[in-house]
């Protein structure tokens, strides 16, 4: 690599990953005084952080098979259900088991609660349908646990917003790395390449830490550690258009596929699978994993049945590597490590790995502990005890806040660009001017990650092009390259859209087509300025 024409940037500490761990570290360490430098490939949420349900786990789903990880996922819930309620719906979830399932596996369902520290309720079945009516009439056995929802993507820009606010910490989206410069048993600079330009980034850092995720063992391996090894488990989860429970309803029984729906907002993720993949890239939810999910979630909840999906997603589940779990992801631990790399030669580098969305801050303040030792920096982590400020700009990716705010205002000028989420042009004024990660010229799917457009049952049919000609008329977008950002955007609202086009999600897709090729010419080639040939 050249440094001739290279961006350069310092700081204290650089922090590779732009997820839940990523962004916890860089608030962490901003509360001791320490600056950082956040970077990902990609954007904020790119990888399991924004490909999961949304699960707070009360770590009942982990009881039977993992007390330790049980018990640290209710006591990390307990936490940010304190500290961060703006971001978090305190539903409660239930534990059902339904005719055929095993009995004594349900039986024992309470001591394993009780060793983890989790309160577990037995109900009724009556109690039980009390509770969530779409529960069949059949069930065999029923608890209720402290389970609740979390907006992954509100956390982690409430994270990054607050780093920014108290000292110089920055951040970086599409900054990938692709190199580091090695001396004596030290990084000395991070060689990085923008992925929109192509321009090379020299970053220099006392510190470094990996909490890519998925990518976390190519990462450590660029720096020559060998010690990070990873199982990828890929995870697809389905939309449905309303919200079919009022809490988290999980099968009792081992975690296996389509055995827990989680409410999100106006709409419910119902999930997961679990197929071990060679590499993270490139991933998409098929057929064939949506109908074996559905068939098992509507045992559980029958009224899965009739109801309409929007939508597919996967993630990859980044796991430990372990004796026993090469092939089966299910089997594997998920806790997480902490690598120091010093056996591997190296005392600035560091590798946090593993773990649940539910942990993010323990392993957050782990990874901030060391990095604060090596520093000389003897101030606490503080994550445990203060509150996580919200801001303005960092509040949309909430379901319902932005017609609450437009229908408070009742302003008839602010026109509303995306109707399924009634989300008004001043809202994405406010996130292009104020939001973390803002660009000059940001992307349809940036804004998309920081509010709730293309969100609704239409997946982007309208809003992706209310939303373009605003950006045009704000002149954030002054050539042929936003009409390609806009394609870029459907294309991949489209891949989620695919695998469950059926009933009444069929003709929604029709409409879109027409609105996007008949109107739009989406189907035609790209120019040669990256824009349509229209």
């Amino acid at each position: 690599m050249s440094s001739l024409s290279a961006r350069t940037f310092e700081a204290e500490v650089l922090v590779i990953g732009g997820g839940a761990t990523g962004s916890g570290i860089m608030r962490d360490l901003a509360l001791r005084g320490i600056t950082c430098l956040l970077v990902d490939r990609k954007d904020l949420n790119a990888g399991a952080s924004g490909g999961n349900h949304g699960l707070l786990h009360s770590g009942g789903r982990y009881a039977t098979a993992d007390a330790e990880t049980a018990a640290e996922c209710r006591r990390e819930g307990d936490i940010l259900k304190r500290l961060a309620p703006e971001c978090i719906d305190d539903c409660g979830g239930l534990f059902v088991a339904v005719e055929g399932d095993d009995e004594d596996f349900a039986a024992r369902f309470p001591e394993h609660c009780r060793v983890a520290g989790i309160p577990c309720e037995a109900l009724t079945a009556a109690e039980a349908r009390e509770r969530e009516p779409a529960l069949p009439d059949a069930i065999a056995a029923a608890y209720a646990v402290p389970d609740a929802t979390i907006d992954p993507f509100r956390i982690v820009l409430e994270n990054v917003g607050h780093a920014q606010r108290l000292n110089d910490s920055t951040y970086l989206p599409h900054t990938e790395v692709e190199a580091f410069e090695i001396a004596d048993g030290v990084i000395t600079k991070t060689l990085c390449r923008d992925r929109r330009s192509g321009d090379l980034v020299e970053i220099r850092a006392r510190q470094i830490i990996n909490a890519s995720g998925a990518w976390a063992e190519k990462v450590a391996r660029l720096a020559g550690c060998a010690d990070v090894n990873l199982l990828y488990s890929k995870g697809t989860l389905l939309i449905t258009n309303t919200r079919v429970t009022k809490g988290v309803v999980n099968r009792l029984r081992l975690p296996d596929d389509g055995d827990i729906l989680v409410p999100g907002g106006t709409v419910s993720l119902l999930g997961t699978s679990s197929v071990t993949v060679e590499n993270p890239d490139g991933i998409a939810p098929t057929v064939s994993e949506v109908d074996r999910i559905l068939a098992e979630g509507a045992t559980m909840l029958p009224v899965l049945n009739e109801t309409r999906f929007v939508r597919a997603f996967s993630g990859v589940r980044p796991l430990l590597k372990s004796a026993g779990s090469e092939a089966d992801g299910r089997k594997a631990n998920r806790g997480f490590a902490l690598f120091d790399h010093e056996d591997q030669g190296l005392s600035n580098f560091a590798t946090v790995a593993g773990g649940k969305f539910t942990t993010f801050r323990l392993m957050a303040e782990t990874a901030g502990d060391l990095v604060a030792r090596r520093l000389g920096n003897a101030e606490p982590c503080k994550t445990d005890l203060d509150p996580l400020p919200s801001g303005d700009a960092l509040r949309w990716t909430e379901p319902g806040a932005a017609a609450r705010d437009w229908y408070k205002r009742s302003d008839p000028t602010d026109t509303i660009l995306c109707e399924c989420e009634m989300v008004a042009r001043s809202v994405v004024d406010t996130i292009i001017g104020q939001a973390p990660g803002a660009e000059d010229h940001m992307s349809l799917k940036a804004i998309a990650l920081r509010s709730r457009i293309g969100k609704g049952a239409c997946q982007g049919a309208f809003c992706s092009m209310r939303v373009t000609a605003h950006l045009y008329d704000r002149e954030v977008y002054d050539s042929p390259d936003g009409l390609r950002l806009m394609r870029d955007f459907v294309n991949e609202r489209y891949k989620g859209v695919r695998p469950v086009l059926w009933g009444a999600q069929m003709p929604q897709a029709e409409l879109a087509e027409i609105l996007h090729c008949g109107l739009g010419g989406m189907d035609l080639p790209a120019g040669k300025d990256g824009g349509t040939t229209t």
